[in-house]
């Protein structure tokens, strides 16, 4: 006889989890953070071999 699974409510913590991170990268862009986070990336580089 097959026995039976009982049905386990599901883990809803990596929901909220991907749902809180994908608001936070939402927020993020809106906010215009990749091209300050370039432009700084930028500025370290230059610094670095002794342009900037």
């Amino acid at each position: 006889m097959a026995a039976k699974r009982l049905q386990q409510p599901a883990n809803k913590l990596p929901l909220f989890f991907i749902s809180f991170f994908i608001i936070m990268f939402c927020i993020g862009v809106f906010f215009d953070e990749p091209s300050r986070v370039l432009e700084q990336a930028w500025q370290i580089c230059l610094s670095c071999i002794g342009i900037g």
